[in-house]
């Protein structure tokens, strides 16, 4: 199944015979993403949650460098109203809780620098790698806003401290090794190469493994996160109504020039 959404990126799904789900999402500016990536990777997610036929889902992006550059600054700067403002936002919040709600692993593949919605990509992930280049950046106070709709996964997978710290300094890239230590990475390559052998070694370990014991444990894990449909759609209306002052436009234009 494939979808390109022409100029705007998209997302496409391949089933292998193992049973790995491998989803991956592109967009020509680093990866952003706007809101029909959004909702069709969530929805593409779900559905691969639901096939029977899959074991593993494993999440990843196009190309060698940037992973995610986070929210399209394009659709942003559109943003005219609280209404779209919170559908937008609800985007990054639907793509939480379909990998939250999945009932198989979700494993992230960062190949590179990930930015605001792509660190909360990698946060929900179940397990996530990464490259020495994949440094992280927590960008949203600098443009006027703030980590909302990503901050509970950010927070839950990485603790309180290394968030506050990375939501504080919005402008810092953090090390691929710092992401490591705090949690957000099970571990760091050298190489893309060494980094997909990984992959490929513990996906050859889960397809193996007993699918029911694997549901079992993803509940473990997301125990006391019931309540994220309704808490992720408050903070995307806290980020929708942030989104249309007259600061957050203009922090968001000098961003946008500068591209990250």
């Amino acid at each position: 199944m494939t979808e390109n959404v022409i100029d705007q990126g998209g997302v496409t799904i391949s089933t292998d015979e193992r049973g790995v789900a491998t989803i991956e999402f592109h967009h020509p500016r680093s990866n952003s993403l706007p809101g029909k990536v959004l909702r069709k990777l969530a929805q593409t997610i779900e559905d691969a949650g639901k096939d029977e036929d899959v074991k593993v889902i494993l999440m990843k992006s196009a190309g060698e460098r940037a992973f995610c550059a986070g929210a399209s600054f394009d659709e942003l700067v559109s943003i005219d109203d609280l209404k779209t403002g919170k559908v937008f936002f609800s985007g990054f919040a639907g793509v939480i809780n379909a990998i939250r709600k999945a009932p198989k692993f979700v494993l992230c593949r960062v190949q590179g620098k990930a930015v605001g919605g792509g660190v909360g990509l990698a946060s929900a992930a179940d397990y996530a790698f990464g490259t020495k280049h994949s440094v992280v950046k927590l960008s949203e106070l600098a443009i006027g806003i703030g980590p909302f709709v990503v901050g509970p996964a950010v927070q839950k997978k990485i603790g309180n401290s290394a968030f506050s710290q990375m939501s504080i300094d919005a402008t810092k890239w953090y090390s691929a090794e710092w992401a490591r230590e705090k949690g957000l990475y099970a571990s760091i390559h050298d190489s893309v190469e060494e980094m997909d052998s990984a992959i490929n070694e513990l996906i050859e370990k889960l397809s193996e493994s007993n699918p029911e014991a694997m549901m079992l444990l993803k509940n473990v894990f997301w125990e006391g996160t019931e309540h994220w449909d309704d808490l992720l759609t408050h903070r995307a209306e806290l980020s929708g109504k942030l989104v249309l002052s007259d600061f957050t436009r203009n922090a968001i234009s000098k961003f946008k020039k500068g591209e990250r």
